[in-house]
């Protein structure tokens, strides 16, 4: 089992690195099944069934914290034990190889801490690329947007235009209509009074 594997692990590291990768793999397979079962059991008509394999459920998910419990202290235990051989080993080791020991050690530091320096400087000069471009877009919308407005704005100007000499023109039409009705009306006034003296001059 791996946990045992584990807790007689006494380095290097790296082995203990792979003992708990494959311990998590297995915890997430068990994981998954236990949450299959679960739905299973959700969907089950028959009640005692259901009840029966909900139990189950139940026992497996005490049986996985049981085990993560003892994963974790597994892996305490481990790190402790090859921290302590580490430090035995270093200790007993002549001075000059301590020296050179710990040389690499502070060399392989700063290695490490330069390399996350540079990761994290790489991010930020993603990042503020991204943001460039994102500025760049956000102008060029606007841009955009700034000449449909004014495209709109001229079209609206035109249509006012437009109205406006619509109106003149139906008050133009207005006034002409009113005109043509009072000349007919006077034209008819003036037939009237023609007829009118025509049948007074013969009767």
């Amino acid at each position: 089992m791996v946990i045992v594997d584990i807790q007689q692990c006494s380095g290097p590291l790296e082995v203990l690195d792979e003992l708990n990768a494959e311990g998590r793999a297995k915890i997430a397979v068990l994981k998954f099944s236990i949450e299959h079962l679960a739905s299973v059991a959700e969907t089950e008509m028959d009640k005692m069934k259901r009840i029966e394999l909900l139990s189950i459920v139940d026992s497996y998910k005490e049986q996985l914290n049981t085990s993560l419990a003892a994963f974790r202290k597994a892996n305490v235990v481990s790190a402790c034990v090859i921290d302590k051989l580490a430090r035995e080993n270093l200790f007993s080791m002549p001075e000059e190889r301590q020296n050179a020991l710990r040389r690499r050690h502070d060399k392989q530091s700063l290695t490490n801490t330069s390399s996350q320096l540079t990761d994290k400087l790489l991010s930020i000069s993603r990042h503020l690329a991204e943001t460039s471009q994102r500025s760049a877009d956000t102008l060029d919308t606007l841009l955009t947007s700034s000449d449909k407005v004014g495209s709109t704005k001229d079209e609206l100007e035109h249509q006012q235009q437009a109205i406006v000499q619509s109106g003149k023109l139906l008050g133009k039409y207005g006034r002409r209509e009113v005109t043509d009705k009072a000349l007919l009306a006077l034209a008819f006034a003036f037939f009237l009074a023609c007829v009118f003296y025509i049948l007074q001059k013969r009767f």
